[in-house]
């Protein structure tokens, strides 16, 4: 099980890491993917909006467990109510094990146990903000500390020993290559190829480190 970051840093993307590019055009995007750790007590995760469905993928690869709030889905899904808007379909969840929604668009849900607490705000942000206006705690997982080798491999793979940290990326996307033969906006967006670099900064115990990784995505 990868985070999709770790895809992309390992050349291992699908379109499940693809899919948080496709909003990004030419230019140099700073403060993205945002997210950080502290550990005492309990494993404090904080996260902006991309890492929804990541922390959910954790939490059920590790642990029964139900969810409760709202799953976003671009696909109507047969036997359920949903409420579309903006060519998503919403559907409300309580206390549900997600197996109805296996190709979620996003996951905005909540869980609670001894063990874990996720909490996700149930509107995503409206794209084109400010990056200094980026939500870094659109997303929080507390978890007990046993789970932590397993959601350091998961989230924060190429973190040094350290109590907390804090990781932020930038991208520099400097061609994008269109798909020929395609007349559908959409799918030419979603399937062109974005070329340049992404630099990994991460900031753990307050000493700063930067990794640079080839994009092409």
């Amino acid at each position: 099980m990868d985070s999709f970051l770790k895809k992309i840093t390992e050349k291992k993307q699908d379109f499940e890491s693809k899919r948080y590019l496709i909003r990004f055009g030419k230019g140099d995007y700073k403060r993205r993917f945002l997210i950080s750790f502290s550990k005492g007590s309990k494993i404090k995760i904080r996260g902006s909006f991309e890492w929804a469905n990541d922390f959910v993928k954790f939490i059920r690869e590790n642990k029964e467990i139900t969810f409760s709030g709202k799953v976003l889905s671009k696909d109507k899904i047969a036997g359920l109510d949903g409420r579309k808007k903006g060519g998503v379909f919403a559907y409300e969840v309580i206390n549900s094990n997600l197996k109805e929604f296996e190709n979620p668009y996003f996951y905005l849900v909540d869980a609670n146990d001894s063990e874990i607490v996720l909490k996700v705000k149930k509107s995503l942000p409206k794209p084109g903000k400010n990056e200094e206006k980026i939500d870094d705690k659109f997303c929080s997982l507390d978890l007990d500390l046993k789970y932590w080798p397993k959601v350091k491999e998961f989230l924060f793979w190429d973190t040094p020993d350290c109590k907390e940290a804090k990781i932020e990326h930038e991208l520099i996307i400097t061609d994008i290559e269109m798909p020929k033969e395609l007349n559908d906006p959409a799918k030419i967006r979603e399937l062109a190829v974005r070329k340049g670099k992404m630099l990994r900064k991460i900031t753990a115990d307050k000493k700063e480190s930067v990794k640079e990784y080839v994009l092409e995505i």
